[in-house]
């Protein structure tokens, strides 16, 4: 990699990392180490062919969500979660009432199988069709059709208070969130 693709590596990194980086943790079921992991895994494959790509972004993501699939496709599965520090506690009303959804939907999407939070990430978060998830998991329109319609019935089993807040607040939420009440059955 010669100083002009080093460069023009180093800046994609500088500018899209952290979007990069929420994408992955929440493949990683909210284990942002894990996700640190994952990322840090599909910019070193970039890395080595930063030249050849054309579109940057989607090809990180697809390694992203590749490897995810990868990882679940493994027989063993972690039993515990490790976390750097507690979660912060004293923040305001609204912060309060924004991180309290955020760490319910992080514990309830973190209890899903791997394949169901992918599914969901894809399609609520990353706000792609079906097709596409298909494509990128290498399966079927129906089992990507299949496989939301039972997270997301194993996501109101897991966390019913997201329907509430869901209804409550949705025009709270920021666009890109995924909210159970948004979502047909």
């Amino acid at each position: 990699m010669d100083a002009e693709e080093l460069e023009g590596f180093r800046d994609f990194v500088d500018n899209r990392s952290s979007a990069l980086l929420r994408t992955a943790v929440l493949l990683s079921g909210g284990d942002r180490h894990a996700g640190e992991d994952l990322l840090q895994n599909a910019l070193v494959k970039v890395a080595g062919r930063w030249q050849r790509i054309d579109e940057p972004e989607a090809y990180v993501r697809r390694i992203l969500y590749r490897q995810q699939v990868s990882r679940w496709r493994l027989k063993w599965r972690r039993r515990e979660v490790s976390v750097a520090e507690p979660p912060e506690v004293g923040a305001a009303a609204d912060a309060a009432s924004a991180a309290e959804l955020r760490l319910v939907m992080r514990e309830a999407l973190s209890r899903l199988t791997a394949r169901q939070r992918t599914v969901l990430v894809l399609r609520y978060f990353e706000d792609l069709p079906e097709a596409d998830v298909a494509r990128l998991l290498g399966c079927s329109v129906g089992t990507v059709r299949s496989t939301t319609h039972r997270s997301l019935a194993r996501l109101r089993v897991l966390a019913p208070e997201l329907a509430a807040v869901g209804r409550a607040g949705a025009e709270e939420l920021p666009s890109r969130d995924f909210s159970p009440a948004e979502v047909r059955p």
